[in-house]
Order: structure tokens, then sequence, then C-alpha cells
């Protein structure tokens, strides 16, 4: 039964190789990707980041993501517009990082809140020397134009 089964199968690619539906296929010549990389046990994973363009800093464990953040925190509040945004963030991270050490996870590493006002003083420090461009005056606009005013020749003028 499985012979005949094969058999039949066999004559179902013969016959299809012999149409050209094997012709011009997509990858055809191409080398198959990872053929001569070592074998990996994560490989689903690393390809998975890759394709779908996340960071890896997903795969490390919770107080690590924390001291990454907590390194990015300059970075991060660079661009923000007022104080307020800038304290409302640390604030944020600073309950994620609470959080944490209430009920600490993963491996033991020192993860301590941001300390808001020293970042707060670099957010300043960063706008006194970053270069504002002075604000362009407005051009006046063109004197709006009258169209002049339809007359019927039916109507008398008002008066």
């Amino acid at each position: 039964m499985v012979d005949a089964w094969e058999a039949a199968v066999e004559a179902q690619i013969r016959s299809a190789q012999e149409r050209g539906e094997f012709d011009n296929l997509p990858g055809m010549g191409k080398p198959i990707p990872g053929r001569d990389v070592p074998y990996d046990e994560s490989w689903w994973i690393t390809s998975f980041l890759e394709r779908e363009a996340l960071p890896t800093d997903l795969l490390l464990p919770t107080p690590l993501q924390l001291r990454r953040r907590v390194e990015q925190v300059p970075d991060e509040v660079r661009d923000l517009p007022t104080e307020e945004s800038v304290r409302e963030f640390v604030g944020l991270l600073n309950q994620e990082i609470v959080a944490w050490l209430r009920y600490p996870a993963g491996p033991r590493v020192a993860v301590r809140p941001v300390d808001t006002e020293a970042v707060l003083r670099q957010w300043r420090a960063h706008r006194a020397t970053r270069v504002v461009p002075a604000p362009s005056a407005p051009t006046p606009a063109p004197p709006a134009r009258r169209r002049p005013r339809f007359r019927w020749p039916w109507r008398r003028p008002p008066g």
C-alpha cells in the first residue's frame, strides 16, 4: 500500500516536472539561507526578531531592561518640550523600578530609581546650549481684493 502511494506521488511529481510547473520558482538558483551556519537552538527567536525588526532588548530579564532604560534617560528626555513632561517621564520609569524592587524577579542586579532633579539639571543644561532658530517675521498677507459688485440690470440701486 505504501509503495503504491509513493509511486503515485512520484508519478505526479514527474508529470509536473515535464509540464514545467517547477521552472522559474522564486529562489531558484539561490543558496538556501543559513546552510553553512552552525546550528543554533534559538534560530527561530533570532529570525523572528530580524523579520519583525524588534530590538533584542526584549530578551533581557526585567532588571537588565530597567538598567538599560535608566542609562538611556538623558537621550530620551533631551527632546521633551517642558519640565513637566520630563518629570512625568522619569516618574513613570521610577514607578516601574519601584514595582520591580517590591517583587524582584530574575537576576539580582542593582537598580535604583532615577534622580529627577539630576535629570532636570542635565535637560536644562542641554536646552541652554541648544541653538534655537530665531522666529522669522511673518510676511504680511497681500491686501484682499474686492470683487466688483454685480448689479442686476433690472434692480435700482438703494437710496
